[in-house]
């Protein structure tokens, strides 16, 4: 593309602000169009805000010159427009969706009001506001169930405990964050929230949320015990938003279907971030979103070289605040297949615990929690692919020893 082009950003989250603020130091800038009222921030941190370790303005991030508050209703592909909510239409030659993801708000009976909306003390757990709204609520003895038990719900439930607040943390599957932790992982980070004062239960499904006079009272459980509730947060995981996309007639599937230059179907269309599925991979992390923000800089600034092959990327939950840090990270595959090599050290007084996965003489993946100095070298040894030696010695010396974090 040519510096003059005009390059339209929608979503001012992690991707979209990084991208614009990239093309401008590149010497093309673009027009960045966000709908929440408050300036961009790092959703990564909403839980310490929500702790109270940090307020709003400190996850704030640094704001592109071009910025325009509004909701895009939609997409002309053949002008090459968008059209806001207001009636504002934009032109682009150049167009991102940056829309990110919504939360997943699962089919629980009562879960919505006759209006559809949240009853009273009813959260979500996804931008500022769900932030702001369940700041305001949270008070030491508050009743508080958390309804998802994965890296959003935990983070919930820690930071509402800080604050004081009586939780229930219900997670349907047999473990905490199962996704990205073996079992003993998950067993340490269960107790963990324990120590916290968080009351755990898996294999326990949420089936109706009862309320009187709109607000909300208790939660029943499929096995018909009810927990008393002041406050529910719903923090069963994300989907991409999509609609914009497929209004407009773009390859939609998981997400916004893109190449390794990052464009949709319509080659004047771009997407990055929580919306964007590469190579069949819908990712979900910060990590990948700025990485492909980065690309698609350097490819609308006129590197045509520029591509996106994807990311190997780490999972990481640092939890700090009082006197209970607590830090953990996964990456890779962390299931063990036949033939794997599996390397694990645990020291249940300190509440450390790491395993490493080899196959094929290569490090493949692992779980990590507590005192992670190890995590920066076995992450390079991950992501470098390079095989190890056969003596298993600098393995073991890159769990037992500080590799630099």
């Amino acid at each position: 593309m040519t510096s003059n082009e005009r390059v339209v950003v929608i979503g001012t989250g992690l991707a979209g602000v990084r991208l614009a603020r990239r093309l401008g130091e590149l010497g093309t800038p673009a027009l960045l169009i966000g709908e929440e009222e408050h300036r961009p921030y790092n959703r990564v941190l909403l839980a310490d805000v929500l702790a109270g370790r940090y307020s709003p303005e400190v996850i704030a991030l640094p704001t592109p010159a071009r910025l325009l508050r509004g909701r895009v209703v939609g997409v002309d592909r053949e002008r090459r427009t968008v059209a806001c909510a207001d009636g504002t239409v934009i032109a682009y030659d150049r167009l991102v969706l940056a829309t990110g993801s919504n939360p997943v708000l699962p089919p629980l009976r009562g879960l919505f009001t006759e209006n559809h909306e949240l009853p009273e003390g009813v959260h979500a757990f996804r931008t500022m506001d769900d932030c702001l709204g369940l700041s305001k609520a949270v008070r030491p003895g508050v009743r508080a169930v958390v309804v998802g038990g994965g890296l959003l719900g935990v983070s919930a439930a820690r930071a509402l405990a800080l604050r004081g607040a009586q939780v229930v943390l219900a997670q349907q599957s047999e473990r905490l964050m199962e996704r990205q932790l073996d079992p003993a992982a998950s067993k340490l980070v269960e107790r963990h929230l324990i120590d916290l004062g968080v009351e755990v239960h898996t294999e326990c499904r949420v089936r109706d949320v009862r309320c009187v006079a709109g607000a909300v009272r208790s939660v029943e459980m499929a096995d018909g015990y009810a927990l008393d509730a002041d406050l529910v947060v719903v923090a069963c995981g994300v989907h991409p938003r999509v609609g914009l996309a497929q209004a407009a007639g773009l390859d939609v599937r998981k997400g916004v279907v893109v190449d390794d230059e990052l464009r949709t179907s319509d080659p004047y269309i771009h997407a990055v971030g929580d919306c964007a599925q590469h190579a069949g991979v819908l990712y979900g992390l910060a990590t990948p979103a700025l990485e492909q923000a980065d690309v698609l800089a350097e490819l609308l600034a006129g590197d045509a070289s520029a591509r996106y092959t994807g990311t190997r990327s780490l999972t990481r939950l640092t939890l700090t605040g009082h006197d209970s840090p607590f830090d953990l990270a996964a990456f890779g595959e962390t299931e063990v297949l036949p033939g794997d090599d599996v390397v694990q050290l645990a020291d249940a007084t300190r509440g450390t615990y790491r395993k490493v996965v080899v196959r094929d003489d290569r490090l493949v993946g692992g779980v990590l929690v507590g005192e992670l100095g190890t995590v920066g070298a076995l992450a390079r040894a991950w992501e470098g692919a390079e095989p190890l030696p056969s003596d298993g010695g600098p393995l073991l010396h890159l769990l037992t020893n500080d590799g630099g974090s």
